[in-house]
């Protein structure tokens, strides 16, 4: 069967999974990456929970998920499924349940596939440290077993898939107890089902490893992928940041987790969960598809036979650090200098590190305190002597040109470049950093191999990842970057990033995307982070106005990760890595946490806002806004 799939720099290959049959359309195998959305309509109102999934299957779903908290939300899947039918939508209905059994049960005879959650199916979840025999672990995946027994037979007889969907942050305090909040325990907590699901012969299997945090949800995939290799299992994979955001930062923070998995070839069906109307994430979900798939181009490169760096779990690439740049220093940022038209307008008050200029009449525009480069003529006719100017050298320059700045320098080159005169003279070659730049169709490969190469060469120099676009879509341009370099960066490897577009795109979102992929990628905190369900039809208050008033108040904070959950089920888990956690707790009722405890329960929603505030004042994490007149270079 597959194992990880050969990476050819010049073509895009998915790991070919075994096919699981979902209603009438089949997931895995050679068919194509599924896309799937989630009503957030109370299942309870049938009528908009049918009128919803037109929607999203109008926008260009395959498959649409229903939440299904209660058994008669179970018996509702009747009515909505019938009703769509009629309306001619024959697209597969998925049954989202958590912690009964009887309702995936009741579920499975109704719908194509029932996603169940292996950390609060059988097992609970309290936060409780919990310390377990060998003979008491096998007891209780003994208990799993009998449990999970009348869900598969039901299954098999009505020809329903199953999902194994692994939530981070509901993992199961029997899991968390052995293995740690890990890639390790979630991929276990999928196995141990897996093995269960195997050993009745039941193989209508999907599963899922999602996150809020993309390097545990790549690493956890990755791991997973080779535990099923080890027992000869080929499962389909499902991909997904969770909790993904709103706008901007949903889109860069799924581009960059589900694409650090596409450029390995890994998934078979995505879901981009943004907060808002669910038909909204269908056309990203086809933008991040189609990118990787439309890869199939003549060979002209060489091939690598595995990812270079097919990480489970996260090890900077130390690097030589030089200025800011490279060691143990956070990525910078490099921009484009278009003079001041774009100072008032950059978003988040986000500056570049460095900006790059072409044109000797922009001088008069830039202001001494930032840093530039430009072109080696450029530099060494005008700029030699200016302490915050530095060259900028193509490969052939850099190879047999002497002459180089004693404070810093920087080489462009690509993969191809890497013939024996520059590689002495990068080896040789003191406060230089490397952009990395790249044309080719599957840039991602050839990027990682280039940094490879450079790695086998002794070559230790910063390394900053530059990708060029003509977009006019800012969505377009947000998908494709997020994609290109967020991989790059959940592997370890990158000290900088420098987008560029020839399109109609503001400076500033260019500027913002550059942000937004550090921070999505973990490497670098420029903004607050807000963790935000893409709500369902358990959320119990108005997320897009919430959320609203909530970035309104904190948007300053730029220390802080604050999760804004609409219900109990993975609220709690899915934020455990925030700083403060505003969940729905009830109708009207909001319970704030610090961290994972609890620290008030169901407020009335009018005071939870302010209440929010008051928590993060009394414990030290407030400070007011910067006023206008008073704003800082960061």
């Amino acid at each position: 069967m597959s194992t990880f799939p050969v990476i050819e720099l010049s073509n895009f290959q998915r790991r070919i999974s075994s096919v699981v049959q979902v209603g009438n359309k089949p997931m895995g195998g050679n068919y194509p990456i599924r896309l799937q959305s989630m009503t957030n309509t109370p299942t309870q109102d049938i009528v908009g929970t049918v009128e919803q999934s037109k929607r999203i299957i109008d926008a260009g779903a395959d498959y649409v998920r229903i939440t299904t908290p209660t058994i008669q939300d179970a018996k509702n899947l009747m009515e909505i499924k019938k009703q769509l039918h009629t309306a001619g939508y024959k697209n597969p209905l998925v049954a989202d349940v958590h912690f009964n059994p009887s309702i995936a049960e009741v579920a499975a005879r109704i719908v194509d596939k029932v996603r169940i959650n292996p950390g609060n199916f059988i097992d609970k979840k309290k936060f409780e440290h919990l310390e377990y025999t060998d003979q008491e672990y096998n007891l209780e995946l003994e208990r799993i077993y009998e449990h999970v027994l009348p869900l598969l037979k039901i299954c098999k007889d009505y020809g329903t898939a199953i999902r194994i969907g692994v939530n981070h942050g509901s993992l199961s305090d029997r899991i968390m107890s052995r293995y740690g909040d890990t890639p390790e325990g979630m991929a276990e907590s999928a196995m141990e089902f897996l093995r269960v699901f195997e050993s009745e012969g039941f193989r209508q299997t999907v599963i899922s490893m999602k996150s809020s945090n993309t390097r545990v949800m790549a690493y956890s995939t990755r791991l997973l992928v080779k535990k099923m290799l080890n027992e000869n299992m080929h499962y389909p994979l499902h991909l997904g940041v969770t909790e993904a955001g709103e706008g901007e930062d949903g889109i860069i923070k799924s581009s960059v987790g589900i694409g650090a998995l596409l450029a390995d070839g890994i998934g078979d069906t995505i879901r981009v969960s943004l907060t808002g109307d669910p038909e909204q994430e269908i056309p990203v979900s086809r933008n991040i598809v189609d990118y990787f798939t439309s890869r199939n181009v003549p060979q002209t490169t060489a091939v690598i036979n595995d990812s270079p760096k097919l990480t489970v779990d996260y090890s900077k690439t130390i690097t030589e650090p030089i200025e800011n740049i490279g060691g143990r220093n956070i990525p910078i940022v490099i921009a484009d200098w278009t003079g001041n038209s774009h100072m008032n307008n950059n978003k988040e008050s986000l500056i570049p590190d460095f900006y790059y200029f072409y044109d000797h009449g922009l001088k008069q525009s830039m202001p001494e305190q930032y840093k530039y480069f430009t072109s080696m003529k450029r530099w060494f006719v005008n700029y030699k002597t200016e302490p915050n100017v530095f060259p900028v050298y193509t490969d052939a320059e850099f190879a047999f040109y002497g002459e180089k700045s004693e404070q810093l320098n920087f080489v462009l080159i690509s993969a191809s470049d890497l013939r024996p005169n520059l590689i002495e003279a990068l080896k040789s070659a003191k406060r230089t950093i490397i952009i990395a730049e790249t044309f080719h169709k599957n840039g991602i490969a050839e990027q990682r191999y280039l940094l490879t190469k450079l790695s086998e060469y002794g070559i230790f120099a910063p390394v900053i990842i530059n990708r060029n676009y003509s977009e006019d879509d800012l969505c377009n341009f947000q998908v494709k970057s997020s994609s290109d370099i967020g991989p790059i960066f959940i592997d370890g490897s990158g000290d900088g990033i420098w987008l560029r577009n020839a399109g109609n795109i503001e400076h500033s979102e260019i500027v913002s995307t550059s942000f937004g992929i550090l921070q999505a990628s973990r490497v670098r905190v420029s903004k607050t982070e807000y963790i935000s369900c893409p709500s369902c039809g358990r959320t119990l208050f108005d997320l897009t106005s919430t959320i609203a008033k909530i970035r309104q108040k904190t948007s300053h904070l730029k220390h802080l990760k604050i999760g804004i959950m609409g219900c109990i089920v993975n609220g709690p888990g899915e934020m455990a890595d925030a700083d403060y956690g505003y969940v729905g707790a009830g109708p009207g009722k909001i319970t704030l946490y610090k961290n994972k405890e609890v620290i008030k329960r169901s407020i009335p929603e009018t005071s939870a806002v302010s209440e929010l505030i008051n928590l993060i004042k009394e414990n030290g994490d407030w400070h007011e806004p910067v006023t206008e007149g008073e704003s800082q270079i960061s």
